[in-house]
């Protein structure tokens, strides 16, 4: 039987979303959002859809190689009025870090630049910034559905009303290429 029922996204930049689909990156690094409760992000759902945003994209934030994508992904026509969803995320596993050192050993891992990275990590220093590491799925059937003003705002999970189906997944990396690529991140990180 078909999976349809509502589910929760996690509202994420268009450009990370592209990395995460292309298997570019397989990490995010989250520490809080701007209206969440107490301004600090929280895993509680360890299984969502990706929700492609275009807000506080800026390309001095990304590596050189990225902006163009940025700026494609900025001029394409899209719809204003709905959303489309065709990536579904898992989390693998999260990684809190605290230091300098750290963020720079991920440099090859993600296409922000270091000021971005950096940024993320000195923003409430007394939080640690997490590392997710995320298995990201093709879904069989895109789909579109319409923005409503719930979705609006700088937070970080939304509840998306109408039914996606979620049966036919495929994963974007192979077994073996996500085992390497979480790998080289943990030992970056050790």
């Amino acid at each position: 039987m078909t999976q349809v029922r509502p589910r929760i996204a996690l509202k994420e930049w268009a450009i990370t979303v592209e990395a995460l689909a292309s298997g570019t990156q397989i990490m995010l690094m989250r520490k809080g959002g701007i209206h969440e409760e107490n301004k600090d992000f929280r895993i509680i759902h360890d299984e969502f859809l990706l929700y492609p945003t275009y807000e506080h994209q800026k390309p001095e934030l990304l590596k050189q190689p990225y902006r163009e994508n940025l700026q494609e992904l900025l001029s394409a026509n899209r719809d204003e009025n709905s959303i489309e969803f065709s990536k579904w995320a898992k989390v693998h596993e999260v990684i809190e870090i605290s230091n300098q050192d750290k963020i720079e050993s991920l440099y090859d891992f993600h296409i922000w630049t270091d000021e971005y990275a950096q940024g993320r990590l000195h923003w409430k220093p007394m939080v640690p910034l997490s590392i997710i590491l995320v298995r990201v799925y093709d879904l069989a059937l895109k789909t579109s559905v319409p923005f409503i003003p719930e979705y609006q705002g700088c937070t970080s999970w939304v509840d998306i009303i109408p039914a996606i189906d979620m049966e036919n997944k495929t994963p974007v990396l192979s077994d073996e290429a996500f085992e390497v690529k979480a790998n080289e991140i943990k030992k970056a990180l050790s």
